[in-house]
Parts: C-alpha cells; structure tokens; sequence
C-alpha cells in the first residue's frame, strides 16, 4: 500500500437521476373511435450506489472524480409504455467505507462486506401517465405527473480500515519493524520518527493455517489530539479494530507514563476507544538483559503484556497467542 496512494478521505457531489415525465397521449387506431387514454408513465431516474469490494484498500480512484451523475429516467409513451429508467452509478469502495452528508456532518451509509450494495442517493420516480387519472366521470384526463427530481448532495467517504489488531505507539516503537517480521507487509522503516505517514496493514499467520489481520497506524505523540506530529487524522481506523496492541519500546525513560499518555489521547478522540481490549508489547527486548526485565515487569501497568525482540525474533510467538487468545475470548 503505497504511501502516495493511501487516500481515506474524499469528498464528491453526486447528482441522482431525475424521474421522467408521464405522458398524455390517446390511442389513435383506424377503427376505434373515441379512443381512451394510454399516457405511459416516466422512467425512475438512477440511483447512485455504493458496493464494497473486498480488493480495494484505498478511495485513490475517487479522489479526482468531483462528480457523479446518474442518468435521468426517460418519458412515458403511448401505449402505457413506460419509459427507460435511468442507469444507475455503482461506485465501488474498500470495506470499511463509511459516507456521511459533507454539510451536516450526518451519518448515512457503512460498507462493510464484500459485495454489499447501498443506495447512497435515490434517483427520482417517474411519473404517472394519463391513464392513471382515468375515471368514470373523466374519461380523457389531459393531466400526467411531472417526475420527481434528482438529488444533489455533497458526501464525505471515510476509510476506516478492518483488522484485528491495531497498532498505537509513539513514532520509533517498532510498529513497523514488528508488522515486517510477522506478515508480508513491507512498511517503510528508518531511523527516525514518523517514517510511517499512511496506514499499513498486514496478515499475520498462526498456528494451523489460522491468521488474523494487523494493522499498524502511524505514531501518536503527546498533544496529538490538539494537532501536534500527524494530529488525529489516523486514529478513526483504530476505531475498527477489535483490539489495540500499545508498544512501547524497552528503552523508554517510564513505560508506564508513555502507555498513559497513549491512552489519553485515544480518549481525548473517541472515549469509546478504551473500551476495547488492550495488550502492551515491551518492543527492543534485545538490548535488555534478565535483570533489567524482571524490573521493568515490576513497574507496568496492570494489563496482559508481552516482551519481544522484532530484531532476534524473540517473544515473537507468545505475542502471536496472546494476540489470539485475547480475539477469542
């Protein structure tokens, strides 16, 4: 998933079709006199339709179509024929894609499995022919229903990236190293913070041919939630996650005050975040000697934890069950 092309945000004007128009027409046959009415009603007008499509990962192929327009319904005919209905727009989009209205900020529509269909905006109905106003009293109505017209509405579409694990830390924790070593992923890894500017996800395998999905998100900072390093922006996709895997390096000064800090900016975002299940992963065990772990156990916050070494490989399996015992519990 390339930097430059991970786009989860883009905002469109979709314009649904409008419905088409009933007629007004009367059956003109050689031997029926006084013929009655047979306006046909008007097409319905497209709608424009959002699917998921569990091989995209990004909104790239939206992000420079400004406008969507479905196709109007067309006219009703004689002969109570009713007219083509418009051609609806699919917009295909990753799962975990969620629409919201741009000016209200309203909620509309989520996507979250493959193939999965949702009208994000309805196409106008066409309308009703002549012969829909027949009566015994009017025999020959000279009236038929205008379509009803499209909608245009700008909408906001949101990725927000399904997997099972997500990864919050600081910039340098070893996210991505750890990401690299247990899945296929190919993360950018340097020496310095924020290498990771857009989300990377990655399937990890376990025992028996079973995997769960890792994602690693890129480094919140202390103030993060008042715009400071990458601010916020990333910290929706977390909100899909089943359960966050905090990192914090062996060398950090106070493990504990850093996974705090990481904690109260998840919350500062989303209170709601903390209610999911939480593992600590003590990441750069290998600069540690057995002393030095047996103190550092002794002053870690009261939750499941493990200590690991990406660069030996060490610890690397009893994350992997604990990750997995804890999304089957």
């Amino acid at each position: 998933m390339a930097s430059s092309n991970f786009i989860d945000y883009v905002k469109i004007c979709c314009r649904s079709g409008a419905g088409g128009a009933g007629s007004v027409h009367f059956r003109h046959e050689k031997f029926a006199d006084m013929g009655g009415p047979d306006g046909g009603n008007g097409g319905h007008g497209g709608h424009i339709i959002l699917r998921g499509n569990s091989q995209l990962w990004t909104l790239l192929h939206l992000k420079y179509r400004k406008h969507v327009i479905a196709e109007p319904g067309q006219k009703g005919e004689g002969g109570r024929r009713t007219g083509a209905s418009g051609e609806h727009v699919i917009l295909d989009v990753p799962l975990g894609t969620v629409a919201k209205d741009a000016e209200s900020g309203e909620f509309m529509v989520e996507i979250s499995e493959h193939g999965q269909e949702v009208i994000l905006v309805p196409g106008g109905r066409g309308g009703l022919g002549n012969d829909h106003f027949k009566t015994p009293t009017v025999q020959a109505p000279r009236t038929a229903q205008p379509g009803e017209p499209g909608i245009e509405q700008w909408v906001v579409l949101e990725l927000k990236l399904l997997a099972d694990v997500g990864l919050v830390g600081f910039p340098n924790a070893g996210k991505s190293t750890l990401l690299s070593k247990v899945s296929a992923a190919k993360p950018e890894i340097a020496d310095y913070p924020f290498t990771t500017l857009t989300p990377n996800l990655g399937v990890v395998s376990y025992r028996d041919d079973k995997s769960f999905v890792m994602a690693d998100i890129p480094g919140i900072i202390e103030g993060a939630s008042e715009g400071r390093g990458l601010g916020l922006r990333f910290l929706r996709h977390i909100e899909r996650n089943s359960i966050l895997l905090f990192l914090v390096p062996s060398d950090s000064k106070d493990i504990k005050a850093d996974y705090n800090v990481l904690l109260n900016e998840l919350r500062e975002f989303n209170p709601e975040l903390l209610d999911k299940k939480r593992i600590l992963g003590i990441s750069k065990t290998d600069l540690l000697d057995e002393e030095l772990e047996n103190l550092i156990e002794k002053e870690l916050p009261n939750v499941p934890f493990v200590m690991f070494s990406s660069y030996t490989g060490n610890g690397l399996m009893k994350l992997k069950d604990l990750i997995w015992r804890t999304l089957n519990e």
